[in-house]
């Protein structure tokens, strides 16, 4: 393995937001068009743009105003990481991302873990938080068992019960 670590992105997010979804790192395709979700073939864009009937924006510019205007964070518990191609399992020497920055400016009411790593990170550095959160499937297309009625149901549970 080669020991240059990769950076990912900063976190979207604004006063506004009321969830916010953690992946682990970008993938191989998405650090190539820098930002998240970048490999067509991964669920993601598909689950979430699906849930409110909208088309999947094409620009990263679009992806952002999509996230904004539906009250949604997003960022990756990695930041930093030595990592071969896009496997989560290869990810060396991580450096854990400070949610405080997202939590002390937005009112998240539920946090999303998009698949293990996510999950195994948070519960490893946030136990003492008080905000509901839960691990989901992961939407990569390497992951057999995704559910995009799970995703969907936690969604509910945010943008459904506050209307």
């Amino acid at each position: 393995m080669n020991n240059i670590k990769k950076t990912g992105f900063a976190p979207v997010y604004d006063k506004n937001s009321k969830i916010l979804i953690l992946g682990s790192f970008p993938s191989v395709k998405s650090r190539k068009i820098e930002f998240y979700y970048g490999n067509k073939q991964n669920r993601f864009w598909k689950m979430l743009c699906g849930y409110f009937g909208e088309t999947i924006p094409e620009s990263t510019e679009e992806k952002k105003a999509f996230l904004y205007r539906r009250n949604i964070a997003l960022w990756d518990m990695v930041t930093a990481c030595e990592i071969e191609g896009s496997a989560d399992a290869s990810v060396k020497n991580a450096e854990v991302a400070d949610l405080r920055l997202v939590l002390d400016h937005a009112d998240i009411r539920k946090i999303l873990l998009n698949g293990t790593l996510s999950y195994q990170l948070f519960t490893d550095h946030y136990t003492d938080l008080t905000i509901p959160f839960e691990k989901m499937p992961s939407t990569s297309p390497a992951n057999p068992r995704y559910d995009e009625k799970i995703w969907w149901r936690a969604l509910d549970e945010v943008f459904r019960s506050n209307q």
